[in-house]
């Protein structure tokens, strides 16, 4: 059988502060689109969407410096979320043509084992690319930590930092629907209209703008905040934690703000975690993915019905990727950062 082109990019070497598109590169291959004789269990994918997510800047630092051990390895692709097309399988649970979403290589075709996919796509009836988020891991994300995590009640006061990207937007409009107060916060006058204006928040503050984290916080929590869903740590959840009210949550979801830092921001306020009875929980989402069934009944016709909106910025071509990852960290992207490899 002939061979194909096969783009890949990949990590050069490990990765000490902020990331560039120099870190990675665009490499030209070949792959025959034939699973070799013998292998069981695995599949063969032809990758059409992949997701640009924070945390996968954990994975491009030494494994001995990193706070995650599951490092990527340098001279080979990067992987993360996709959304792909089954072109041969030798595992019974997956069909050529099938549709999926799981845990993919950054390159146009990837033979992986099949217990790296999570789920089939089953709805198409919205974007393939919404299982890159809202209907993906950052969905999942946002319902696990949010509700299970978070455990709301109607009419709390919920503070959402990061709170226009992948996760956030959706924290927002899931604890509206809820029947809470939310306010988020974000880098830009366009995030925080886009807050606002698309995804119903009631309030919204521009962080980059604010002298006193502390005093704006203040202003739109007079009584204080019940949730704090955190995505950025540093100063933020320092300031929080002034805020909080007795028996409140924290969902750590992540901390965007300390991945491209040597050395991490402390944090001073944590007594406020003993003073104030406050249950700060970190999570991840891998844990909760056995409520994905329960998490379609609930989001599919909120979407259907136009009550919950999800916004991408999309970029197109493999090669486009370095610079679509990067940017996520100088909160570049407005919305769910996609990276478009195919359509089908």
């Amino acid at each position: 059988m002939a061979q194909v082109s096969n783009k890949k990019v990949i990590l050069k070497d490990y990765v000490s502060g902020f990331p560039k598109e120099s870190d990675m590169n665009i490499v030209d291959s070949t792959i025959t689109l034939k699973i070799p004789e013998g292998s069981n269990d695995v599949v063969l994918l032809k990758n059409l969407y992949l997701s640009c997510d924070p945390y996968m800047r954990t994975l491009m630092s030494d494994p001995e410096n990193s706070i995650n051990p599951r490092a990527y390895t340098p001279k080979s692709p990067i992987a993360g979320y996709g959304v792909s097309k089954v072109l041969e399988s030798t595992h019974k649970d997956y069909k050529e043509g099938e549709l999926v979403w799981g845990l993919t290589n950054w390159e146009e075709y990837s033979l992986i084992h099949a217990a790296q996919i999570h789920f089939k796509i089953e709805h198409t009836d919205v974007p393939l690319s919404y299982y890159t988020g809202i209907l993906g891991m950052p969905g999942m994300t946002a319902y696990s930590g949010f509700f299970e995590v978070g455990s709301p009640k109607k009419g709390e006061n919920v503070f959402v930092s990061a709170a226009s990207g992948a996760v956030g937007q959706l924290v927002g409009q899931f604890a509206k629907l809820h029947g809470c107060y939310v306010v988020g916060s974000a880098g830009s006058k366009e995030k925080v209209d886009l807050l606002k204006n698309k995804f119903g928040y009631d309030e919204a503050i521009n962080y980059k703008e604010e002298q006193d984290l502390d005093a704006a916080l203040k202003r739109y929590f007079p009584d204080g905040i019940d949730i704090y869903f955190e995505n950025v740590g540093g100063k933020t959840l320092d300031a929080v934690l002034l805020n909080m009210k007795i028996h409140g949550r924290i969902p750590v979801c992540g901390m965007i703000s300390q991945y491209n830092l040597t050395q991490h921001e402390g944090v001073t306020n944590l007594a406020h975690l003993i003073y104030k009875r406050i249950r700060m929980q970190g999570f991840v989402v891998v844990d909760y993915y056995h409520l994905y069934a329960k998490f379609l009944e609930f989001v599919l016709p909120h979407i259907r019905e136009g009550k919950v909106v999800y916004v991408e910025d999309i970029a197109e071509g493999l090669e486009k990727g370095p610079a679509a990852l990067v940017g996520i960290f100088k909160g570049q992207n407005v919305g769910k950062q996609v990276l478009v490899v195919a359509r089908e």
